[in-house]
């Protein structure tokens, strides 16, 4: 019966230690970083979102887009971000990536058919098309491009856009962010930004 009676005194002790670590890591932890975020940054802890000139905003109603997601481009005169996989494409909530190995048939049939894609679309040899073009990013969500994959896309962008490759070459190095603490990453691109500076420009 002792043993019985200590067992639950444990088991009691245990589920309030749960319940308190719940609230306070669950609840108490995240609602106070958020509030952080809101106060020093409101734009960043609301998702980053971006009106159609290009400029900040908090209203998800003025919203085209946020600087921190991919996002599907439609329109094949402007700069293509990485492929996705998540869900049927950018799907805000399925992101994962493939899980596929490097040594995977499917991976490496994919990766094939959309270097011809890529290649035969931006009127280069296969050999030019960089990774990137060719593989999702780990979340399928990826807001970035490599410079070399924008700069592959100038030409055509610009013919599209009724643009000299100048101009739009010029858009890509102003939104070209370096790596990350000078030494994190590599040089990258980010789309919807870079997509909403060429309409701009184009209008």
């Amino acid at each position: 019966m002792k043993d019985l009676y200590a067992l639950f005194r444990q088991s009691l002790a245990g589920l309030r230690l749960m319940m308190l670590f719940t609230v306070v890591l669950g609840l108490l932890y995240p609602a106070a970083v958020w509030a952080a975020g809101s106060a020093v940054s409101p734009w960043h802890a609301r998702g980053s979102l971006v009106t159609a000139s290009g400029e900040r905003t908090n209203d998800p109603e003025e919203a085209v887009g946020s600087a921190i997601i991919g996002q599907l481009v439609e329109d094949p005169g402007l700069f293509q971000p990485r492929p996705s996989v998540a869900g049927a494409g950018y799907d805000l909530l399925s992101t994962y990536g493939s899980n596929l190995g490097p040594e995977s048939p499917e991976l490496i049939a994919s990766i094939k058919e959309l270097r011809t894609a890529v290649a035969e679309r931006e009127g280069v040899d296969e050999s030019q098309v960089p990774p990137d073009a060719v593989t999702a990013s780990g979340s399928g969500l990826d807001p970035d491009i490599s410079v070399e994959y924008a700069e592959l896309q100038v030409p055509r962008v610009a013919a599209a856009q009724g643009l000299t490759v100048g101009q739009v070459q010029e858009l890509v190095d102003d939104n070209t962010s370096g790596r990350t603490l000078g030494v994190l990453g590599e040089p990258r691109v980010n789309v919807l930004l870079l997509n909403l500076a060429v309409l701009a420009l184009g209008d």
